[in-house]
């Protein structure tokens, strides 16, 4: 990656919120894989969104002006730098494979664990006085720590599901995505965090998902919007436009008189989630006048606007 975060993304140090967001989303619209094939691209796209998750994020901001890049990968001074816990039960269920759900990162068993220390605690038989400890024999099997990590996905991946290799510590790790996952949703793996003591089972690994902006699509709970910019002339008297989808295209009728901001839904075509009816898609109308005409155009212009209505007549603040 390089060393310097700002100059990745093409701004200063001190570049307010909305400059990291609109550099953000040149730097996405250029490099995303869906738009950029050329070699390299998709690892490039992978760092700016790396960068951006950092400077984003004030206290990793903070973290990474005072340290560098060491600073943020070390985490918040006496923390573990990431969540703990896999939740109650079996959270991975049947079927082959590493078997993937979301978790709620603080759960009893690490938080006791913590108090009394992992990996060489003895039962209260095992120990004398004051903590000395006993046999060997007397040693409980502990689990070991959960491991915290971090992965970007796209957001075709995001919305479909699917599989993705990760490498985490130099191990690469295959997972399954389940379609419909949001932003910020924490994934467990199985045996693959840290070491248990006394012949305990391995911790899990918990990714924390992030999902990276789509150049077109934007994601609203389980719907899909998109702009869809159209003419003067085809907002007055109406047109189809094809659009992409997700999966697919679609054939989108445009009604004469359409207003711009206007949502054309079509019923179904957004986010499946795992259970419920699926979202819909929103093509979101952006009506866009010339900036320049040529005289013959201006013309047709300037007589068609003496044929029309006032729109602002009867409104309250019309002077």
């Amino acid at each position: 990656m390089e060393s310097d975060l700002y100059k990745l993304l093409g701004v200063t140090k001190t570049a307010s919120a909305d400059d990291l967001k609109k550099a953000h989303r040149g730097m996405v619209r250029k490099f995303h894989p869906d738009v950029n094939k050329e070699p390299g691209a998709d690892a490039r796209f992978k760092e700016i969104q790396e960068a951006y998750d950092i400077l984003a994020d004030p206290e990793k901001r903070k973290m990474y002006d005072q340290f560098g890049i060491a600073g943020v990968k070390s985490g918040p001074a006496g923390g573990g730098g990431g969540p703990r816990g896999a939740g109650g039960g079996d959270p991975f269920g049947g079927g082959g494979g590493q078997s993937w759900q979301n978790v709620d990162p603080s759960t009893f068993e690490d938080v006791f664990g913590s108090m009394f220390g992992r990996g060489g605690s003895r039962s209260a038989r095992g120990r004398g006085f004051g903590g000395f400890e006993g046999d060997e024999e007397d040693e409980v099997p502990q689990a070991g720590r959960n491991a915290p990590a971090s992965e970007t996905i796209d957001f075709t991946t995001a919305v479909l599901g699917g599989t993705r290799s990760f490498r985490v510590d130099g191990e690469s790790i295959e997972v399954r995505i389940p379609a419909g996952i949001a932003s910020g949703t924490k994934l467990a793996v199985r045996g693959k965090g840290g070491a248990g003591a006394a012949g305990g089972p391995r911790g899990d690994l918990i990714i924390t998902i992030h999902v990276s902006a789509h150049p077109w699509f934007r994601r609203e709970g389980d719907d899909i919007l998109m702009d869809v910019p159209v003419t003067i002339a085809e907002a007055a008297l109406g047109t189809t436009v094809r659009m992409p989808l997700i999966s697919g295209s679609v054939q989108l009728k445009v009604p004469a008189g359409v207003k711009s901001g206007q949502h054309l839904r079509v019923k179904g075509k957004g986010i499946q989630p795992a259970k419920g009816a699926a979202g819909d898609f929103h093509a979101v109308i952006q009506i866009e006048a010339p900036k320049e005409l040529d005289p013959a155009a201006r013309e047709l212009v300037e007589k068609l606007a003496s044929s029309l209505p006032n729109p602002r007549t009867g409104a309250q603040w019309n002077l």
